[in-house]
């Protein structure tokens, strides 16, 4: 599995980040697509809509193409599955998002629970455990959301 993420990472993305943390910066995209798809999957059901607006999202955040996009979310959904708990992505994410980062991620959370025209009240616990974990503080989480549903 180690291995397939390494490839993927190594082959597929764009050499645009020249950054030191780069590696970090890939193995982040995996944990923040990870959250996404727990969220997505938070009431038993990923619909259509649900998937759609993740693929988009992550296409537009990442830089990535459709086929690039589809295999982050394959690697994510395989680590996802074989995760004890979220606090491996949110820590990854903590320690290296700022709060601006945190607060994009969060909108984009925000996006996908309310893609399918509900908010459960799952999706609505999980959002605030993730922020918490995320070390985001309630009044951005809150902000997040209403900067999405006012549409930015």
């Amino acid at each position: 599995m180690l291995n397939a993420i390494k490839k993927f990472f190594s082959t597929s993305m764009t050499p645009d980040e020249q950054e030191p943390s780069a590696e970090s910066a890939k193995d982040i995209r995996l944990a923040a697509c990870a959250l996404l798809l727990e969220l997505a999957n938070a009431d038993d059901e990923f619909t259509e809509d649900e998937r759609q607006h993740l693929e988009s999202a992550v296409r537009r955040q990442f830089g990535l193409d459709s086929t690039e996009a589809e295999k982050l979310l394959d690697l994510a959904q395989k680590e996802r599955e074989q995760a004890v708990d979220l606090w491996q992505f949110t820590n990854l994410i903590a320690e290296h998002y700022t709060t601006g980062q945190k607060m994009v991620l969060a909108e984009i959370m925000w996006g996908l629970v309310y893609s399918d025209g509900e908010l459960a009240n799952k999706e609505d616990y999980l959002m605030r455990k993730i922020c918490n974990l995320l070390r985001l503080e309630p009044g951005y989480l809150a902000e997040a959301r209403k900067r999405y549903t006012n549409g930015g």
